[in-house]
């Protein structure tokens, strides 16, 4: 694990999880709500398990229910990554 993880290299692995998971890469922005990117439960669930495997940041399930933009899991894992 990197000592400093930059908001653009989570933006990055997060756009490409996402795309793994069906979403358009076009449409995956920080202002964009998971819901249009057709992002479901069951995948924000891989989504965490992505994040705790590249940086060793645990996003809960509670965290997960007030998650509803990229930018929203992006602050999300760099404040605990930086932690």
């Amino acid at each position: 694990m990197a000592a400093t993880v930059t908001k653009e290299q989570i933006q990055e692995k997060l756009t490409e999880a996402l795309v793994e998971l069906g979403a358009d890469k076009d449409a995956i922005k920080p202002e964009a709500e998971f819901e249009a990117l057709e992002v479901d439960s069951l995948d924000l669930v891989e989504l965490a398990q992505i994040v705790e495997e590249e940086w060793g940041v645990e996003i809960t399930g509670k965290d997960m229910e007030s998650l509803k933009t990229v930018g929203q899991a992006v602050d999300l894992v760099e404040e605990r990554a930086s932690s």
